[in-house]
């Protein structure tokens, strides 16, 4: 059974990461699907998710 490649242009990975300014969506298919999701870097609100996770992880491990 061969996994369905979403319609994604491949140029907008690079390697394992979807960097596309275009594209307003913070969490995109994997180019390959079924296979999850991923986030596009190029969004800003990416790295604002990405750093507000790292401090509920950081903080819960400081006060538990």
């Amino acid at each position: 059974m061969r996994n369905k490649v979403n319609k994604q242009k491949t140029d907008n990975w690079i390697g394992v990461l979807y960097f596309n300014r275009k594209d307003s969506r913070v969490i995109v298919p994997k180019r390959i699907s079924g296979m999850g999701w991923t986030l596009n870097f190029a969004n800003p609100y990416t790295y604002i998710m990405v750093i507000v996770i790292i401090l509920i992880i950081t903080l819960s491990n400081h006060f538990l």
